[in-house]
This record gives C-alpha cells, sequence and structure tokens, in this order.
C-alpha cells in the first residue's frame, strides 16, 4: 500500500535529530512489508549496522511513535509490532496457527461500518478492523 512519503522525510519534517542510525532504523521500517516487533526491527537493523542496539531501537520506534510518524499495533500475541501511521487504510487478518498478519481491504465491510455508525447516530472517523483466525483444512 502506497505511503506519501519515507519516514525518514516524515522525521525531518517533524524536526526529529536524525542520526546514522535512526536512519538505518527508518529505513528498515520503510521496507518492511510485515509488522515487525522491535526485536525483529533490531535483527533488521542490526544486520546494517552492528553498533546498532536493541535499546537504541526501542527508544527509536518510541521517539518515531510519539511523533505521530509509527502506529503501534497488538494482535494479542504479547508483541507491540509496528506500521507506518501514513500508509493507506486497511483491515488485519491474524493466523492464529502462524501469527502471520494478513492485510487487506473490503468495500463491502467499509459502507457496512458507515452504515452501522450512521444508524447508530454518528459520522465514523475511523476506525481498525482485527480479525483472528485459524486455517481451515482442507479435505
Amino acid at each position: 500500500m502506497p505511503k506519501k512519503d519515507t519516514i525518514q522525510t516524515r522525521c525531518e519534517a517533524s524536526g526529529l535529530r536524525m542520526t546514522e542510525q535512526r536512519r538505518v532504523i527508518s529505513g528498515v521500517l520503510d521496507t518492511a512489508r510485515d509488522h515487525p516487533d522491535v526485536e525483529e526491527l533490531h535483527a533488521r537493523a542490526n544486520a546494517l549496522d552492528p553498533r546498532i542496539s536493541l535499546a537504541t531501537v526501542y527508544r527509536t520506534v518510541k521517539l518515531f511513535e510519539e511523533a505521530g510518524i509509527l502506529e503501534k499495533v497488538d494482535f494479542g500475541d504479547g508483541r507491540s509490532r509496528y506500521e507506518d501511521a501514513e500508509r493507506e487504510h486497511h483491515d488485519h487478518l491474524i493466523d492464529l496457527a502462524t501469527g502471520k498478519v494478513i492485510e487487506f481491504v473490503d468495500p463491502e465491510i467499509e459502507a457496512l461500518q458507515e452504515k452501522i455508525a450512521a444508524k447508530l447516530g454518528y459520522r465514523l472517523t475511523g476506525h481498525k478492523l482485527e480479525l483472528y483466525g485459524v486455517p481451515i483444512k482442507k479435505d
């Protein structure tokens, strides 16, 4: 799902000081096609720059989250994961067997949510939908 610009450019526009390690971490986040937790981010960033510590990754994601650049998501597995706060809207299906997170957009679900909100007297300004399931066994 395309983004307007990079995490690094939004950090710079927000006035955040971008150290070399923060640049590496922001680049790892920009290329992530999944929802990495801090340990996964650390492994990926550390592969590019071995000087990056786990503590640095924790501090960096907290800073990016506080600046509204990253969004923390929790899929009930006890791990805080991160995604770009400016990604286009999408919902999540979490495979409970593997932990895989599948992103999807369904116009019917979107329309139904708007309809429900209106029926209850509200104009929807946003929402998060997470579905949890296990694969259907094929016989």
